[in-house]
């Protein structure tokens, strides 16, 4: 997929002329960049927004750059910039240390392993450090803040269509959120909505730009739409436009509309009647997604979806970290990086305004290469580092995509697993708060599906070896952090399984996972915070499990529900009551 970069001039060529004169350098524009790939231009103002490329307030570019191509899929990079979203918000733009080109340079960074030129990159430093553009920088700012923010469709969110007509579509159709309704143009993007939701369900509207009663139900299909959520895939096709579509699926009038069950086709009705949509596409909902019967008991605490996954953000004394590293301390990789962490952790400079080092590509392999040269007891400390770095979630999306294999992960993670208890302790445990730390972006949650990968599978195995040997172990905040480890697991199978999606674990590690909690939880007499992280866990691999499935069947023969209840008479345990009663009395089944 080409990945082009836009380059607008907002001075509209003010700057190149009087640039010299007023400030002694010279300027050739004052930058706006955005990024076009598969149809659609993303750029920051009013947050991360999209558009048809060339068709934002901003006019022609005065300049198309090709950067390259990128292998990542789609969902891969809406998943990233959902990931940044909090990063790029509208109350934390800044013309000159917050603004599009920041949010270009980390998304090309993402995409290629490269960003923009460096020319733009520095302009707002090349104007500020002029005695003129200080003296004029709020003036600048305040003329130029509706300019640069702009008014395009939100990228992260984007609304349900509700025009009468079709609107004029990319190629391909852009990355949505789930709970809007889809547009198809064409056959081939028509298509691909339909193998998105093979695994669930999905409804097509056939409608048209001259079709009246078509827009008494626009409403209703929005409504839908965002009830569905991500259960279902709603699309409208305006065959007018779409011929291909008409053609082959043989619609006669409109508004028609087809219900596909799992790729297959289930019903097709034509007609205005929004009692009618309402109940077919709500009959299609509950065949997709049969009601498990756990969600009709009283269980508050896995009713839901989990946004918050438990992560380590503690910032310890870099200066003692780069002293364990001797004799690699003077290496500009280890410099950029620990520079880049100290300015992104413990400066009050926005985020997105400390750009992410230009040595990130090359800390894979001086990671590889230096820890094998560190003794044993000083290896957490490059551990460290990289936990820190994947706080940011443009680091840690950027290696989910470009260390397809694991190999970073897989290497510090190699002398941990092949003998947990002869690993040093401060290893071990620093190990465990990075894999916490990988679920700051959604990309490294969604490699944990190791049915399908073998990477992904070894990646995943040696994690769960390292937990499973860490939930038992004498140190307690080991067995927390190992307790928070499983829980972020079992919280990103749950949302999935929550939102009728195939689990990402296979039922091998469920079991894996689940026994080794079993026996976390049974021997747990200290520490209520351990207790809580592994309780927790478990209710969420039990709640809306197969009821004739394996985990199901292990926790009934490990008499679960009754030790789980036990644990309410010993002292040191109290205060973690209702999670007590949740999984063992409701959820397991114990009266």
């Amino acid at each position: 997929m080409d990945v082009e970069l836009y380059v607008y001039d907002l001075s509209k060529g003010l700057a190149r002329l009087y640039s010299m004169p007023l400030t002694g350098t010279q300027i050739d524009a004052i930058y706006h960049t955005s990024l076009v790939l598969n149809g659609v231009e993303y750029y920051y103002g009013q947050g991360i927004q999209t558009a048809v490329p060339g068709s934002t307030h901003h006019g022609q570019p005065m300049e198309k750059l090709h950067l390259g191509q990128t292998e990542l899929p789609l969902d891969v990079i809406e998943e990233y910039i959902q990931s940044v979203v909090e990063i790029y918000t509208p109350e934390s733009y800044d013309l000159f240390l917050h603004n599009c080109n920041n949010f270009t340079q980390d998304l090309a960074m993402f995409l290629l392993g490269k960003g923009i030129p460096e020319h733009i990159r520095n302009l707002p430093q090349t104007f500020l450090s002029t005695p003129f553009g200080q003296m004029m920088k709020p003036q600048i700012e305040m003329a130029l803040r509706g300019v640069t923010q702009g008014t395009g469709t939100d990228g992260a969110q984007a609304p349900a269509t509700r025009a009468p007509a079709a609107p004029a579509a990319p190629a391909q159709p852009s990355p949505v959120t789930q709970g809007v309704v889809r547009m198809a143009s064409s056959l081939a993007q028509l298509e691909q909505h339909l193998t998105a939701a093979s695994h669930s369900c999905a409804v097509i509207f056939f409608t048209s730009a001259t079709c009246p009663p078509c827009r008494m139900v626009y409403p209703t299909y929005d409504e839908l739409a965002e009830e569905a959520g991500d259960r279902a895939i709603l699309i409208k096709v305006d065959i007018s436009s779409a011929l291909d579509v008409s053609t082959k699926y043989r619609v006669r009038a409109t508004p028609t509309f087809m219900t596909f069950l799992k790729g297959q086709k289930v019903d097709e009705w034509a007609g205005a009647n929004p009692a009618q949509l309402r109940g077919n596409v709500r009959l299609l909902l509950e065949m997709a997604h049969p009601t498990h019967r756990h969600r009709q008991l009283h269980l508050p605490s896995f009713q839901r979806h989990l946004t918050n996954y438990v992560t380590y953000k503690k910032i310890p004394s870099l200066d003692k970290l780069r002293q364990k590293l001797h004799p690699h301390t003077t290496d500009t990789t280890l410099t950029a990086i620990i520079d880049f962490i100290q300015r992104r952790f413990s400066s009050p400079e926005p985020a997105a305004d400390v750009a992410l080092p230009s040595s990130l590509p090359t800390f894979g392999p001086y990671l590889q290469t230096t820890l094998r040269t560190l003794a044993p007891e000083h290896q957490f400390a490059l551990v460290d580092l990289a936990r820190l770095l994947f706080l940011d979630p443009r680091v840690s999306g950027y290696f989910a995509a470009e260390d397809p294999h694991h190999d970073l992960l897989r290497t510090l993670l190699a002398s941990a697993t092949a003998s947990p208890s002869t690993t040093p302790y401060p290893l071990r445990i620093t190990l465990l708060q990075l894999a916490c730390n990988l679920f700051t972006t959604p990309l490294y949650p969604d490699h944990f599906s190791g049915s399908n990968n073998n990477q992904n599978l070894a990646l995943l195995q040696d994690l769960l070896h390292l937990t499973t040997a860490s939930l038992l172990d004498p140190h307690t905040n080991l067995r927390i952090v190992a307790a928070s480890f499983a829980y972020n697991l079992a919280a990103h199978n749950h949302n999935a399984r929550f939102a009728s999606r195939p689990d990402p674990l296979t039922d091998e590690m469920q079991v894996e996972l689940v026994a080794s909690l079993v026996e976390a939880i049974g021997q747990e007499t200290q520490s209520r915070e351990a207790l809580h992280g592994a309780l927790f866990a478990l209710g969420l691999l039990v709640y809306e499990a197969p009821e004739e499935g394996t985990v199901v069947d292990l926790c009934k023969a490990m008499g679960v529900a009754e030790m789980v209840v036990g644990k309410r008479n010993i002292p040191e345990l109290k205060g973690e009551e209702t999670l007590i009663r949740e999984v063992g009395e409701v959820l397991l089944g114990r009266g």
